[in-house]
């Protein structure tokens, strides 16, 4: 009689191994000092894997595990702590943060979120509020000139993560540094609390910006504290008056100006400053290359309150009333 050969199925053979993985994880993912050598990445029943993260999705992980790939749907994770060794080189300018988006693993918002929420800030004044976020440890931020505009007493919130959820704390004396009504933003300070330095967010450095590309947004709509909302780039070259805007599907309302967009690296790639009142899905942002200018460039929009021109008032001029060419344009009458 024919003797039966058994065989392993496929399915339970990569069941096995990743089981046999998740034993040895824990040792391979810090070395004596506790510091992670490899990313570690955390399933939602509580087991763990160690190893380089070769790509990300917004829907899946791709983890190197020596000898295979394995792919991971992000539903089933909980936590991802990133190796020190391939954090990306930051650079650091005089007033914000850059880094090489090349060695950024591309992630989702709500880790995102967690990473960078604290640098995301309400910024309250007696006429209204916006949103804001914090580009230097010491407590620079960006926010829209329209959300100052006409105000001296500035407040702002900062939202710090606690171990389970945020802690709202109010700064009071926030200064004045720059406006540029032009291209709608203001660069503001808030004063350190307890000397301690803020979490700050980085700003894109090289654009890279794509139609149909995801972003979201964090700010207060309507008074809303932290409130997220995703989308993807409508178009990179939306003209409003001589400027470009960054249109976007993420929903903005009043309370969302002077909040960042992010991309799915963290980078900010735009602040947000108007929505369409009108419609759904149609938001704007003032694109990242206007921001560094105008950081780069504060001191020519540099902030007097006992100037009530400086800063904030600018003026339309006066409309045109001859439409015509001027005479000395005009060949017909040369000589």
């Amino acid at each position: 009689m024919p003797r039966r050969t058994q065989q392993t199925h496929p399915r339970r053979h990569v069941l096995a191994l990743f089981a046999a993985l998740f034993l040895t994880t824990p040792a391979l993912a810090q070395d004596s000092n506790d510091t992670p050598t490899v990313d570690t990445v955390t399933m939602k029943d509580g087991r763990t894997v160690a190893g380089p993260i070769l790509k990300e999705t917004p829907q899946m992980i791709w983890i190197d595990l020596g000898f295979d790939v394995l792919a991971v749907p992000r539903t089933e994770i909980l936590d991802i702590v990133r190796a020190q060794s391939v954090q990306a080189k930051v650079t650091t300018n005089e007033l914000y943060r850059t880094v090489d988006a090349s060695r950024l693993p591309v992630s989702t918002p709500a880790e995102l979120a967690k990473r960078f929420g604290e640098a995301v800030i309400k910024v309250s004044t007696p006429s209204g509020l916006g949103s804001g976020y914090i580009i230097h440890p010491d407590g620079y931020a960006i926010t829209n000139a329209h959300v100052i505009q006409g105000e001296t007493r500035i407040q702002a919130t900062v939202f710090e993560q606690g171990s389970r959820e945020f802690t709202r704390v109010t700064i009071d004396d926030v200064k004045i540094i720059a406006v540029n009504a032009h291209i709608d933003l203001a660069l503001i300070k808030l004063p350190q609390q307890d000397a301690r330095p803020f979490h700050y967010v980085y700003i894109q450095d090289k654009e890279d910006l794509e139609v149909g590309q995801e972003v979201f947004a964090i700010g207060n709509p309507l008074g809303l504290e932290r409130t997220l909302s995703s989308g993807v780039i409508a178009t990179t070259q939306r003209n409003f008056e001589g400027l470009t805007f960054v249109q976007t599907t993420a929903e903005i309302n009043p309370g969302n100006s002077g909040g960042p967009l992010f991309n799915l690296k963290g980078e900010v790639i735009g602040t947000i400053n108007m929505g369409a009142l009108s419609a759904d899905g149609i938001g704007f942002a003032i694109p990242a290359r206007y921001v560094r200018d105008f950081i780069r460039n504060n001191e020519a929009f540099a902030y007097d309150r006992e100037n009530p021109n400086s800063g904030y008032n600018y003026l339309n001029p006066p409309p045109r009333r001859d439409f015509s060419s001027p005479s000395i344009l005009d060949d017909s009458t040369a000589q």
